[in-house]
């Protein structure tokens, strides 16, 4: 065995990330990879690829499709499902379309639980899937930092944050209570800095929104967002104009605020990485529904 004291810091966090995702697949009975088409998502797949190479992955991608994703994520997600010939579920509440639910209707908050929350849950009972990656990060938000590998679910799909297990020496208690079933985060312990250096390191493809270019943006209660289609309402689209501009997060178009940017590299992303002083996170509109708004999403069922 490769001592860690020879890895450089990313070979280290790789090998734990491939480590954990075998030890997943020997110890559960169907597990699959919800797959956010993000950057976190793309970094955990290129993962996902190594660790069982030459083989096809032997789980599933599930991608929770909320109907207002970015054009250019669902055409880059079909895009590498044909490249990597991986086994795609796309899985959209179907009461919410029928509804027509939507961020601008109905707020971020009831679209969020509705489309995202409620649809995870479905899919997850319809696929009866005992174990499911995640690309979450402990740096990402503060109720993430205190999230296990290993994050047990009850039979809803609720998170107990007081009853966890310990994970002491990474060594991980996989067994399950009726009903049971976990989201597995092997980019735990990563940073959005290691991300990024990941990405340029392994020549890692990510949808091109991550890179800055003129785009049509307005602002909307504070977030700066892209005109994605004619259902951004008309007072909106009247008041859009051209901006240098890139996302750090990628969500629902409405929902994920832009950034002001000239890096159109990867090197110029993470210079800019190694300067900024907020959480890629601000952008995201669902994290201030209200104070702690991640972590009662997280209570009730969210990834």
């Amino acid at each position: 065995m490769i001592s860690k004291r020879t890895l450089t810091h990313l070979k280290e966090l790789e090998a734990e990330s491939i480590y954990i995702m075998r030890e997943v697949v020997s110890e559960f009975k169907n597990p699959a990879m919800l797959y956010s088409v993000g950057k976190d998502s793309s970094v955990m797949l290129h993962l996902a690829l190594k660790a069982f190479y030459p083989a096809k992955l032997p789980f599933p991608l599930m991608h929770v499709d909320t109907n207002w994703k970015f054009k250019e994520m669902i055409e880059f997600r079909d895009s590498r499902a044909k490249e990597e010939d991986f086994d795609l579920i796309v899985y959209q509440n179907q009461e919410g379309l029928d509804q027509e639910i939507g961020p601008f209707k109905d707020g971020s908050k009831t679209h969020t639980d509705i489309m995202k929350t409620q649809a995870l849950k479905q899919g997850l009972n319809i696929y009866k899937f005992d174990a499911v990656f995640g690309g979450a990060r402990r740096d990402e938000e503060k109720s993430r930092a205190k999230e296990r590998i290993y994050s047990f679910r009850d039979k809803n799909h609720r998170w107990d944050p007081k009853n966890q297990r310990p994970e002491l020496w990474d060594l991980y208690n996989a067994s399950l209570n009726k009903g049971e079933s976990i989201r597995v985060f092997p980019l735990s312990n990563w940073t959005e800095l290691d991300i990024w250096q990941y990405i340029y390191l392994e020549n890692i493809k990510i949808p091109d929104l991550y890179f800055a270019k003129m785009r049509n943006v307005v602002d909307f209660d504070g977030t700066k967002i892209m005109i994605d289609d004619d259902r951004t309402p008309a007072y909106l689209r009247d008041k859009a104009k051209p901006e240098m501009i890139r996302f750090r997060t990628l969500g629902c178009y409405p929902l994920t605020g832009a950034v002001n940017s000239n890096a159109t590299t990867l090197e110029e992303i993470i210079q800019e990485m190694l300067l900024s002083k907020t959480s890629e996170r601000e952008g995201r509109v669902i994290d201030k529904d209200e104070s702690g708004a991640m972590e009662k999403k997280k209570i009730e069922g969210y990834f």
